[in-house]
């Protein structure tokens, strides 16, 4: 038994001093993953996360999927899912929960944290004071946790805000900005006026559910009579869930910091009035068996406090897909301001206008100019609210909070401080270490040099060459325009011929087009075009173009749409190889041509995007000369996802043991491989609410082995991640390794973009 008298002096709480190496406070997608990033890397880490679970605005508390540069493949950017810990994260997550059950999601974050020994985790634990050493350093944070009266004082030499509202950031005294800048400061055509707003605002969701009898419903007295207040309530449905409510918005106009739980409130209103009106306005049949299952308690906070790096991110960079030599992480989600009135405006829920493809973060953004031992991670980095606009989406702020945790690592080794570290050799070391990792800096190969693999002799049972696709699969109707996506290789001239069926006799315009900017997707230059005469029925076309590439990259054999013809499909899929459509997707903007406002500073373009599986088939062809797409030597290009080329070794798909072998003349030291399989970068992965057709991916190796001078060394039997590490417990001694891997199920060749042996 405990008994205390009283005492007049009061009491304090307990008090725990913690020491690491980095701490990392907000425990988001972005804080999450730069702990998981730094504690692979061997600092010791403590992440503070002010709520029980970890996740941010993709947790089970909020409840939106998780998105970046592939914006629901809407836009023009190919193979542009983020890697690293997300894309490990967000492919384990489509593994045990394809569903999109935000429960699942929040167990494997917290499995992925709890797994790093070199992490403390501290939940229900917010920041509210920072102890600094001088006027531009910190020395330590306080925080509190309400679950267990425990006060912590946390100290280390580096840390990382990633908090969404800034507060360590805001309590060291570092510059930051809220609200929009105008047009002038920065030269930026997008910047809104002020009947548009300063602030996107906050959004909360709910889930309802059908059970077997009928379910009444009384709303609380709070809860909006009028749901008519609402300039879009005719566009409720009784079956949309969870983030598909994203335009239930508000507090634009507020501070959304200081006043979030008035914010809240006002809501919590809204969403009980959409719950009333869709299950006793009577202007919706078949509700009476639906039940509200859910309803968020805390609302997903868009945007906030940005604080001032070394570089501000603004519009232009994002529109001109501006190269930095210093990136280190890449964005493709479109420019996406909503206006500050949220769900009681009568503007659209938000104005959406892409970049013709992916652009560079670069490190300076991440760099406080104020605090000389403070990184930024989420959606709180050196961005004007424009720039904002794109990158404060989950998965780019992940690639972030990766980029940072690593730079941290890279400080703590050369006991350095962030601004130190922005010299062009730290930079390209740093970027080594990120896609080491799976970070895919856009343009930014790994280095080779320490790779064993760069000066050995390499040989494959086959290496698959493209002649042609089975015309296996559905008729394709030309509704809309249809592209193959391949990359051609310079200076070669190309014939193909399709399958086609003809309604009437008609005629059918076929182009070559390829991308002005290289290395991305959006097919805006027509190198030549062809007409081509069909009679009614089924028959070959041939076509022979005499225009040849300049150079190596993707290029998009075009049909233009006439619903008259149909173009026969194969059913074989392959890495780097996909079919791409003039088609809408009016959930981010597309409406298969994007035509912004006059003198905003934005592209305008044609989208050509890919159906999902179990559709997208590629298009049945055969092409002379044969791709050369899938050489052994790709596997130590430094690319780990196609990018102007495939990057990727493949298998014939008639080879039913392939194999790869690696020699050296004398035996080398192997400490550990790391294997890149292919896990589609082109498809989002959203992780909550959207069903998904498959748990693992079709082209990934699930079986392999590998042989070191013919004794096997290791042995792989259900693998669905994107980069398998083996790092061996001794020094491995060996002048040959065997890599067989097993075709998966799914008919695609086996592949593998790059092998690293250290």
């Amino acid at each position: 038994m405990l008994l205390e008298k009283y005492t007049d002096k009061g009491r304090e709480n307990r008090n725990i001093d913690l020491k690491s190496d980095l701490v990392i406070a907000g425990g988001g997608m972005a804080g999450s993953c730069a702990a998981i990033t730094a504690a692979r890397e061997g600092l010791r880490v403590v992440l503070v996360q002010d709520r029980p679970v970890l996740g941010g605005n993709a947790s089970s508390e909020v409840r939106l999927w998780i998105l970046g540069a592939t914006s629901h493949m809407g836009n023009n950017n190919r193979w542009a899912r983020e890697g690293g810990v997300i894309d490990e994260i967000l492919v384990e997550n489509l593994y045990r929960n394809k569903e999109g059950n935000p429960l699942i999601l929040d167990t494997i974050i917290l499995e992925k944290v709890k797994d790093e020994s070199n992490i403390t985790l501290l939940l229900n634990t917010a920041v509210y004071e920072v102890i600094k050493k001088n006027a531009r350093e910190i020395d330590s944070i306080k925080a509190f946790c309400s679950q267990n009266s425990t006060v912590y004082t946390i100290s280390a030499p580096l840390f990382v805000d990633s908090t969404g509202d800034g507060i360590v950031s805001f309590l060291s005294g570092a510059s930051f900005r809220m609200g929009a800048e105008s047009k002038d400061e920065f030269g930026e055509m997008f910047a809104p006026d002020e009947s548009f707003g300063q602030l996107l605002g906050h959004s909360l969701y709910f889930y309802s559910k059908k059970t077997d009898n009928p379910v009444k419903y009384v709303a609380p007295s709070y809860a909006l009579k009028d749901i008519k207040e609402l300039s879009r309530y005719k566009i409720i449905s009784k079956d949309d869930q969870g983030c598909r409510f994203w335009w239930v918005e508000y507090g634009g106009r507020r501070d959304t910091i200081y006043e979030t739980e008035e914010i809240k409130w006002e809501l919590w209103k809204v969403v009980y009035g959409i719950w009333n009106y869709i299950k006793n306005s009577g202007d919706y049949e078949d509700v009476d068996n639906l039940t509200l299952e859910w309803v968020g308690t805390i609302p997903g906070k868009r945007e906030s406090r940005r604080f001032e790096g070394h570089y501000m991110l603004k519009q232009q960079d994002i529109v001109e897909q501006k190269e930095f030599y210093d990136a280190v992480a890449f964005g493709g989600w479109a420019l996406d301001l909503h206006p500050a009135d949220g769900v009681y405006s009568d503007l659209p829920g938000c104005i959406q206008y892409h970049a013709k493809g992916v652009y560079h973060i670069p490190l300076r953004s991440y760099v406080s100019k104020d605090i000389d031992n403070l990184f930024f991670a989420g959606r709180i980095i050196s961005a004007t609210h424009v720039a904002f606009g794109s990158s404060r989406v989950m998965a780019t702020c992940a690639l972030g909070g990766q980029a940072v945790a690593m730079a941290a690592k890279h400080c703590a080794e050369k006991n350095l401080m962030p601004a130190n570290i922005l010299d062009q050799d730290n930079i390209r070391e740093l970027q080594n270490r990120l896609n080491y990792n799976g970070q895919g800096i856009t343009g930014v190969p790994l280095d080779q040099e320490k790779n064993l693999i760069k000066n050995a002799k390499m040989h494959a049972s086959s290496e698959y060459k493209l002649e042609r696709l089975p015309g296996d699969g559905p008729w394709l109707k030309l509704d809309i325009g249809a592209a193959q996506l391949l990359p051609l290789e310079n200076n070669t001239p190309y014939t193909f011929s399709f399958q086609v069926s003809a309604g009437e006799d008609t005629t059918v315009q076929i182009d070559l087009r390829v991308s002005s900017r290289m290395g991305s997707y959006t097919p805006d230059e027509i190198l030549e075009s062809k007409t081509l005469s069909l009679s009614k029925g089924e028959q070959t076309v041939e076509v022979a173009f005499e225009t040849v590439l300049a150079e190596d990259q993707y290029a998009f054999i075009t049909f233009h749409k006439n619903e008259h013809v149909s173009i026969l499909c194969s059913k074989q899929r392959m890495t780097g190889i996909l079919s791409v459509f003039n088609g809408k997707n009016k959930a981010v903007n597309n409406n298969g041509v994007q035509t912004p406002p006059e003198d905003s500073g934005i592209d305008s373009f044609e989208f050509w995007i890919p159906k999902r599986r179990p559709e997208g088939y590629n298009l049945a062809f055969s092409i002379s000369p044969a791709l050369n797409l899938f050489a052994i030597n790709n596997l130590r290009n430094g690319y780990v996802r196609p990018y102007k080329k495939t990057n990727a070794w493949a298998a014939n798909p008639d080879d039913a043991n392939p194999q790869i072998r690696i020699e050296w003349d004398n035996k080398q030291v192997i400490n550990e491989i790391k294997l890149f399989f292919d896990t589609d970068y082109d498809n989002a992965l959203e992780s909550v609410l959207m069903q998904h057709p498959e748990n693992v991916v079709p082209f990934c190796i699930p079986a392999f082995r590998i042989y070191a001078d013919d004794q096997l060394i290791h042995q792989e039997k259900e693998n669905h991640q994107t980069i398998y590490h083996v790092k061996f417990p001794k020094p491995l001694f060996s002048s040959k390794l065997t890599i067989e891997p097993e075709a998966n199920s799914s008919g695609s060749p086996a592949s593998i973009f790059e092998i690293q042996i250290n």
